[in-house]
Parts: structure tokens; sequence; C-alpha cells
């Protein structure tokens, strides 16, 4: 399988509270919910469908406890329109990034305790299509570090929260990407796929700007 990720972002780079003012209140963060009724219909399509292909789900801890609280627990009438992503999140199976969580109540969970990086690549080298990893900011950032991650698509919400916690942190390891697909939806939602392609290049010290 390979190992694909979706993540909303702000136009500032900001993950954190994307689903609910309650959702997140870490570091005192009061702008929660900023993605909500985002989007268009063609959009909300392009997130079920991502849902859909889902052999497995990935998650960091806080990441699956949202989750397990919110889509374990809910039924299809309780989220109209969002079906497909209701029965992909219950019905595939679900692996947490953890070394505390020792009894996961939601079906379908198996904890990654030991050796994270075997753990994955033993993930992927399964047969299937995608392994996807939502939300779990922590765990992307990990994950690409140590090259694991095949697939990364931004979901860009037209607006600036100014606080919060970001997808990149100020100062990181660099990344080259090659975007690989891009759209627009009528409400500016974009949606952007790229691929890892190793390190940026740089300008030499003193070269002259062209």
């Amino acid at each position: 399988m390979k190992l694909t990720t979706m993540t909303q972002v702000t136009v500032d780079g900001v993950m954190q509270g994307n689903g609910a003012a309650s959702d997140d209140r870490r570091g005192g963060f009061e702008r929660g919910g900023w993605a909500r009724g985002k989007g268009d219909d063609e959009t909300r399509a392009s997130i079920n469908e991502t849902y859909r292909r889902a052999d497995a789900f990935l998650f960091g801890r806080r990441t699956y406890e949202l989750f397990a609280g919110s889509w374990g627990t809910l039924a299809a009438r309780d989220v109209p329109g969002w079906e497909p992503v209701l029965q992909a999140l219950n019905a595939r199976p679900k692996y947490v990034a953890s070394t505390t969580l020792t009894d996961p109540a939601w079906s379908g969970t198996t904890v990654l305790s030991g050796d994270l990086v075997s753990a994955v690549r033993e993930l992927k080298a399964e047969p299937g299509g995608e392994v996807q990893v939502h939300g779990s900011g922590a765990l992307i950032r990990w994950l690409l570090e140590h090259d694991l991650v095949d697939e990364l698509t931004l979901v860009v919400i037209p607006v600036v929260v100014g606080q919060g916690a970001r997808l990149f942190p100020a100062a990181g390891p660099d990344l080259a990407l090659d975007l690989v697909g891009s759209r627009v939806d009528s409400k500016g939602v974009a949606i952007q796929v790229y691929r890892p392609a190793g390190r940026p290049r740089y300008a030499p010290t003193g070269a002259p700007v062209r």
C-alpha cells in the first residue's frame, strides 16, 4: 500500500481546531472551527472519494481519540452527505502510533507501540491501495522525516486565523515537493496533491539574481 496524507490547513498553515471550536484548545487556541461548512459539493465528493479509497488508516493518538469520539459513535443519519467517510472509518482497519494507548475502544484498532519505522514499512508492504493519515500533524512530520510518505494532500481553506499549531513548524527539515494534482472549488477551497521529491535545491551563496 502507498501511504497518503490529507490535511486541512489555513492559508497561514494552521491545522489546529479545524472541525469545531472545542476540538483542540491547546496553547490557548480560540479560533477553532475554521473549516466547518467550507468547500462546495465537488470538494465534499472529492473528500468522500478519498476515504472510499482507503484500505487502512493510520493515526496519531490525539487525532485517533478525536475521531473515535466522533466518527466512531455516529450513525449515517447523523452525518448526511458524509456517509462514505463514516463507513470507511468504521469498516477499515485502524492503526494508532502510540506508546501509551493500551486498550482502544474503537473496533478494528491496532496500536503500534514498538519500532514504528518497521511497523509502518510492514504496513506499506501489505497488498492494497492506500493507508491514509488524516490530521495527526506530529505523525505526518515524523513520517516525512523518515521518507515514509508517498503522497501529501493539502485542503487549503481560504482563511488566515493568525494563531494555532501549524502543519510545518517555523524551523524543521526541508523537503522538495512535486505537484501532481490541483483544483480550486467555487468557494475558493484548494486541493493540492504533492509527492515528496527529496531535498530542495538552493542557489549558491553569492549567485546572481536572475
